[in-house]
């Protein structure tokens, strides 16, 4: 099995269970990865701050970057980075990443996935969405990125919060194409 080379890009939406979920789970399955790199935005920080009440993402054992560190690995095709997930994702964020505006190693590294054909997930999260919100998703799509609206699922019967949040996150995990155990409709 080819293990997975991963960048987790968290912008400043709302949604940070999301991604500590994600960064919990790949913990979780890091027999299945060689590397995970994190990148998080200023504002990522201070929500994560005020929605979760802690600074756990200082406690990950992965490779975190600053976000305008262009020297990271992944910020070049050559580093053969096969996966990012950008969760939350703002509808910002996909602008520039629709339009290729690289200011930031989120952008520059979304744009190396997919100039180099490489697998871009994006967790969307605001609602609604306006008319330039669905034509810059349409263009991310046309550029083979895949959007993940953050709408998790209920057939599972979630019993919490992090239950449900983990509808979503799991569907991450399936599309970043790692093998774990969730439910699975009917199975």
């Amino acid at each position: 099995m080819n293990k997975k080379k991963i960048i987790v890009a968290i912008s400043g939406a709302s949604g940070a269970i999301y991604a500590k979920l994600l960064l919990q789970k790949l913990q979780l399955l890091s027999d299945q990865i060689e590397q995970v790199g994190v990148v998080m935005s200023d504002n990522a920080k201070q929500i994560w701050k005020d929605e979760l009440d802690d600074t756990s993402f200082e406690g990950f054992q992965f490779d975190f970057y600053h976000k305008m560190d262009f020297n990271a690995p992944f910020a070049s095709g050559s580093a053969k980075y096969d996966t990012m997930v950008v969760i939350p994702c703002s509808m910002g964020t996909v602008a520039r990443i629709a339009h290729g505006i690289s200011n930031d190693l989120v952008t520059r590294a979304a744009d190396v996935i997919l100039k180099e054909r490489r697998k871009l997930i994006l967790v969307t999260r605001d609602t609604p969405v306006s008319l330039i919100h669905l034509r810059n998703m349409a263009t991310v799509t046309e550029a083979n990125g895949i959007i993940c609206p953050a709408t998790p699922s209920f057939y599972s019967k979630p019993q919490n919060i992090e239950e449900l949040a983990l509808t979503v996150v799991d569907r991450v995990v399936d599309l970043i194409g790692l093998d774990h155990t969730t439910y699975r409709w009917n199975e």
